[in-house]
């Protein structure tokens, strides 16, 4: 009988059984569960209740909040210019009478608006405590019903869920972000840019880890015979300034360190014409940099070996007045930002009457460079890690945490619109980044960091 028996017992692994004969004939086996049944019901509750989440915590919802600081900043714009025209025109008459009431009514519904914002972000924090609860009870529920789960199927489940969570965030880091919410804007033969992937060059210069700051490149415009040429510079003295260039015949030279060819600006640091902060660009065979203690645009001429400079407004900042940051830090004597692009040479800075604001400047090419076309931003310069240039299209990074800066902000010279929603993220090997600049023939970001240099690649839509 207990060959007949033993395949019932291996396979009720949560039951008894008891045995008895009858009439000397038979063997009777009564299985008995010792396990209380499952609690579908609460099960059922869990799941109800997070399917109220999902149906009272919806995209458009979370997006009210942005909508409605987006219609009251338009407003706030809309009242101070009307302000500005009934301060230039008011005759104290009819005029003035009407100007005040439209003024009034542009007032109301700047109120009505900042009080439906205010009722908005009371509800979303209304909901966010009662979800954030509901979500603590629901974890509670579900941690009671694993103790019914005796195979472990669920804890299985949970891993392999987290596993793969991670394989995907890693993917997701690795090779790309999501496309911006908005699409940038920007007339690029190529496209818009919608991400940046790499690093694909990723080194430590032939300084090794002495000069934190400093910038890297290739000349979008190289002289005949300087096509594969890079360009190092490094401030070599107190993290601000440099007096020469290096110039390097390949990739593989500039990331061994051999055969570079010194070009020298100056003879000590820091002197008249020496290179004053990281953000320094090669374009045409000359470089472009902020000149020592002026508020100026120096160029370079790498053949000629001359200096030549044009003055920025007189009240431009510069020795770290206007730096780029981000919480409670700064980047040293980066007052003054050099970008390239598909149409030439720019200089990003600001000034007291733009109130710390990001503005843009074309710096013409010539001996000496001259000012082009100058456009003002919103964009306080202080909340911005660097700047760099796109067919026309200023793009702005800030600090995410150690391994990812964000391009977030964009602004478009042709048509002047500004754009805050870009979610475009760029890995970092290092926390921070001195230099960054885009070059349009490789269409490729180079990035000074924490005296590395880095490489990615701008991927267009």
């Amino acid at each position: 009988m207990k060959s007949q028996l033993m395949p019932i017992w291996a396979t009720a692994v949560f039951l008894t059984f008891f045995s008895e004969s009858v009439s000397g004939k038979q063997c009777v086996c009564e299985l008995k569960n010792v396990v209380p049944p499952f609690p579908m019901a609460q099960l059922d509750n869990i799941y109800t209740a997070a399917s109220e989440c999902n149906r009272s915590i919806t995209p458009e919802r979370m997006l009210e909040v942005d909508v409605l600081k987006l219609g009251l900043q338009r407003r706030l714009e809309q009242l101070e210019e009307s302000v500005a025209v009934l301060e230039r025109e008011d005759d104290g008459e009819l005029y003035g009478a009407v100007s005040l009431r439209i003024i009034e009514l542009e007032l109301a519904e700047v109120l009505e608006l900042m009080a439906k914002l205010n009722r908005t972000v009371h509800s979303h924090q209304q909901l966010s405590d009662a979800t954030a609860a509901k979500l603590h009870r629901m974890v509670e529920n579900m941690q009671e019903l694993e103790d019914f789960d005796h195979m472990q199927v669920v804890k299985r489940q949970q891993e392999n869920q987290r596993m793969r969570r991670d394989l995907d965030n890693c993917q997701h880091r690795l090779e790309s972000t999501a496309q911006p919410p908005t699409p940038p804007p920007g007339h690029c033969p190529q496209g818009q840019l919608v991400n940046v992937t790499g690093p694909r060059t990723y080194s430590l210069t032939q300084y090794g880890t002495s000069y934190p700051y400093g910038a890297w490149g290739k000349d979008p415009k190289p002289a005949p015979g300087k096509e594969n040429m890079y360009w190092l510079v490094a401030l070599t003295s107190s993290n601000v300034f440099a007096n020469y260039i290096r110039q390097y015949n390949s990739l593989s030279t500039i990331i061994v360190g051999v055969g570079p060819t010194d070009a020298t600006i100056s003879s000590s640091n820091p002197t008249t014409n020496t290179i004053q902060g990281p953000n320094v660009v090669m374009y045409g065979d000359a470089l472009y940099y902020n000149c020592y203690n002026t508020p100026s645009v120096c160029r370079f001429n790498m053949t000629a070996r001359t200096v030549t400079n044009v003055a920025l407004p007189l009240s431009s900042g510069y020795n770290n007045k206007f730096p780029f940051g981000y919480l409670d830090a700064t980047y040293v004597y980066t007052d003054m930002d050099f970008a390239t692009d598909e149409s030439g040479v720019w200089v990003i800075y600001t000034s007291p009457e733009n109130f710390g604001n990001v503005i843009i400047s074309e710096v013409l090419p010539g001996s000496p460079p001259v000012l082009g076309r100058t456009w003002q931003t919103s964009l306080h310069k202080r909340t911005v890690t660097n700047t760099f240039m796109v067919c026309g299209v200023l793009y702005a990074t800030r600090f995410l945490n150690k391994e990812t800066e964000e391009i977030f902000y964009s602004f478009d010279t042709e048509t002047s619109n500004e754009h805050y929603g870009l979610r475009i993220h760029i890995k970092k090997m290092q926390t921070n980044i001195q230099s960054l600049n885009y070059n349009p023939q490789d269409r490729m970001l180079y990035m000074y960091s924490d005296a590395y240099i880095l490489s990615y690649d701008a991927i267009f839509q």
